[in-house]
């Protein structure tokens, strides 16, 4: 089966809409949360979400804030601005349908989707060795695919001697999936490991394998757009560097 697997959209439509291109067809798409934040698209980012087929997915942080389910004062400035917009202009299916998602870990065959952690599915940010360590108890399957940090990456625990390390991903490389895992697919919406293309992964599990990718989007449009809605300039920067 292959899957796509995206997270940390953070209304960016155009980003989106690349990705769902430059993959092709798949059998079913899991999404890791964060589909609102930041960006200037909330209403079309969701609604482009709920029409994907055979579509598994869970609320990030953002989203779990603009639902009433978090306060706002839990996030910094910038971000909490961006909030605040996305919560008077968000439709009411849309409202609806990103309430009727969950905010936990959910299994599916043999990999735990986690937006931040699977310790920690709302805040945690895996991003070194030790993070990772923390984590790897805290999930059976053989590996967990999680957002949250933006950084496309994988974490490896090694049976024979315990050792946790970062593994290098390259994008269109394929990889082969042993246990025991922590993978990041990247943002789609907002990338911070300094490549501003949008970021997803192909997971196939018949063949166990994990192949990221990136893909180049309009991003000066997006820019535009963000500036037009008076969102954060510093949103707008940072999508054109990646950081």
């Amino acid at each position: 089966m292959r899957v796509l697997v995206i997270s940390d959209i953070h209304a960016n439509y155009t980003a989106l809409e690349a990705v769902l291109k430059h993959a092709g067809k798949v059998d079913e798409t899991w999404c890791l949360g964060d589909l609102v934040g930041y960006g200037p698209d909330p209403n079309a980012v969701v609604e482009l979400v709920r029409e994907i087929p055979r579509l598994t997915c869970i609320l990030g942080n953002h989203d779990v804030a603009v639902i009433g389910k978090m306060p706002f004062e839990t996030f910094n400035g910038d971000a909490r601005r961006s909030l605040e917009r996305h919560e008077k202009v968000l439709t009411a299916d849309n409202m609806e349908f990103l309430r009727s998602l969950p905010q936990h870990t959910k299994v599916r065959g043999k990999a735990t989707l986690a937006h931040g952690s699977p310790r920690d599915p709302l805040w945690e940010y895996i991003l070194n060795t030790l993070s990772a360590r923390l984590n790897f108890d805290h999930f059976d399957t053989p590996w967990c695919f999680v957002g949250h940090s933006h950084i496309q990456c994988m974490f490896l625990q090694n049976g024979s001697n315990d050792r946790v390390t970062l593994e290098p991903t390259k994008p269109d490389t394929l990889i082969k999936l042993h246990p025991k895992l922590i993978l990041n697919p990247g943002s789609v919406g907002q990338p911070r490991d300094r490549d501003p293309r949008a970021a997803y992964a192909i997971y196939d599990s018949g063949a166990s394998t994990w192949e990221p990718h990136r893909v180049e989007y309009n991003i000066s449009e997006v820019q535009k757009r963000i500036r037009e809605a008076g969102l954060p300039e510093k949103h707008a920067l940072r999508i054109a560097e990646g950081w």
